[in-house]
């Protein structure tokens, strides 16, 4: 299990490796996933249980996509909190994750664990003010996965954290039960035939004025963004965006490149990948290739 925790960090951080906001200037560079961890808050000592932390050297353990370093914009808030299924930056401003990464593998497509059994919590790991259970009631937003509970089916920890606050953010109820349920199952399906997937996704916020829910001003995000990346039989990846409301977005309409996907968040995904894989993989926007 900690090898599989270390290789979905390493896979998370090396998809976001020199991750970068459009217009700020950059901060000096996370070489290493345990620098990340200590440089992604003050408050670091206080953090439960319920974060995970490895302590194994990646020179030892190589992944398909290595990990080398990130870079994160001045002023944008960015708290990573590593959890057994799934890594998170967190946003202290917005009260919503950056974005959330994680691996998929066949294995892990399947399980017991419901998620009847399951509530919606408060992440005591991170400062107040934070998103609560009650700043989405009677807001009209559903409280939105970016981490499936369906991909969590293995293990119960893993499903009770995917139940986080801070892998949630404030979604269309429509988006959510339809076309970002639908994406969700299809990279199950994906995950199933080709072994193993990574996926990355998180909110846009390109409103001017954004709407903010909840006494705790939950930002509402605009849209959504999803990249998934394969490396077997073949490299591929593959971008979506949706925005952030119930008109029909089927899944197969919203594809984009990975280009496409990183001008609109300012992130620099694959950096790690050999530049002639990384250019062909982030300009593949033909869904055929899956």
């Amino acid at each position: 299990m900690k090898r599989q925790l270390f290789l979905t960090a390493l896979l998370a951080f090396a998809l976001l490796a020199s991750c970068r906001r459009t217009n700020t200037q950059p901060s000096d560079e996370i070489s290493t996933f345990s620098q990340a961890q200590q440089s992604s808050g003050a408050d670091r000592s206080h953090e439960s249980y319920r974060s995970h932390e490895t302590h194994e050297s990646h020179e030892t353990q190589q992944s398909p996509i290595d990990l080398t370093k990130q870079r994160v914009g001045r002023g944008v808030s960015d708290r990573i909190l590593t959890r057994k299924a799934y890594v998170t930056s967190y946003n202290k401003q917005t009260r919503c994750p950056n974005w959330v990464a994680w691996t998929l593998t066949k294995a892990h497509t399947y399980g017991s664990i419901q998620r009847e059994n399951e509530r919606f919590e408060e992440d005591t790991d991170v400062a107040t003010p934070r998103a609560t259970f009650q700043d989405f009631y009677n807001s009209r937003y559903d409280r939105g996965h970016m981490c499936p509970a369906g991909d969590n089916k293995w293990d119960e920890e893993a499903m009770t954290q995917s139940f986080l606050l801070t892998n949630i953010c404030p979604q269309n109820h429509g988006l959510n039960k339809e076309d970002w349920n639908d994406l969700e199952m299809q990279c199950r399906t994906w995950a199933r035939r080709y072994g193993e997937i990574t996926i990355v996704c998180g909110p846009l916020f390109e409103d001017e004025n954004p709407r903010q829910i909840g006494r705790n001003h939950i930002t509402v995000p605009s849209g959504f963004f999803k990249v998934v990346c394969r490396m077997k039989p073949k490299p591929a990846a593959v971008g979506f965006i949706f925005k952030n409301n119930g008109s029909s977005q089927p899944w197969r309409q919203q594809v984009v490149s990975i280009d496409d996907v990183e001008k609109r968040t300012g992130f620099d995904f694959f950096h790690t990948l050999p530049d002639d894989v990384e250019n062909t993989v982030e300009a593949m926007d033909d869904i055929e290739e899956w």
